[in-house]
């Protein structure tokens, strides 16, 4: 039975084609509807069924290492459609595809999560809070000022440093306002992202085991996503009804 556009999801393997990678490659080049459009259904075909087919794959692992993260591989997949209302670059496509994995009761925000995306040079994965929300990035602060030693063992650990470099930061010049100026964990309370990525070649997303090799990644990270996390969530969690002044 010849391949198509709108064959099963589930047929798709879970790792590109050559045809995938050399479709990001001229989309590139070619980065307008008028060549896009005629050619979606190769999208479709090289591009979108893989990359469901490799979230699956990696979401059934979460499971047992991040459960909070199972979700439909759908929900992960981001669409290869710029936002361009508001940006002076007004290129209509992405030249890469990615997934991000968000934490349950966070999906609509940021928080700490997974991510990778594949583009025609590159595979990149990475784990941490991109963009945490104003009041997301205050409870990490808060959090880091007692727990820096903890995270920063969690960030050393010689496994992580093998593989994975750590995010800049995006730092503040100077201490947040209200945060001590002479905190021993000042680098990285003045950051504004915490996570770690690493950078394979573009190749890596050929292979048959890129969806292990993505699995290998994120399950080395996972106790990082998790520390990140700890204080968003536990500020999403309901508190304690008091009754006529007693708890």
């Amino acid at each position: 039975m010849p391949r198509t556009a709108k064959s099963s999801p589930t047929a798709a393997p879970a790792h590109l084609r050559p045809e995938g990678l050399a479709f990001l490659r001229s989309l590139a080049r070619n980065n307008d509807r008028d060549w896009f459009t005629p050619r979606k259904a190769i999208f479709e075909a090289e591009l979108k069924e893989p990359m469901l087919a490799i979230i699956r794959k990696v979401t059934d692992a979460m499971s047992g290492f991040a459960p909070e993260f199972v979700r439909p591989a759908e929900k992960s997949f981001f669409r290869i459609y710029r936002d361009i209302r508001f940006s002076a670059n007004k290129k209509p496509y992405k030249d890469h595809v990615a997934a991000w994995w968000a934490h349950q009761g966070l999906e609509k925000t940021s928080g700490a999560g997974y991510y990778f995306q594949i583009s025609g040079k590159e595979v990149i994965i990475a784990a941490g809070a991109y963009m945490p929300e104003k009041d997301q990035l205050a409870a990490i602060r808060h959090w880091l000022l007692e727990n820096h030693v903890a995270f920063k063992k969690l960030t050393q650990r010689a496994a992580v440093r093998k593989v994975f470099s750590e995010f800049e930061g995006n730092p503040l010049v100077r201490a947040p306002k209200g945060f001590p100026v002479d905190h021993p964990a000042l680098d990285l309370i003045r950051c504004r992202q915490w996570g770690l990525s690493a950078t394979l070649p573009a190749a890596a997303a050929l292979q048959p085991d890129f969806a292990a090799t993505l699995i290998r990644h994120f399950r080395l990270v996972a106790p990082i996503v998790d520390a990140l996390n700890t204080p968003i969530v536990a500020a999403l969690s309901p508190r304690k009804k008091v009754l006529f002044g007693l708890d």
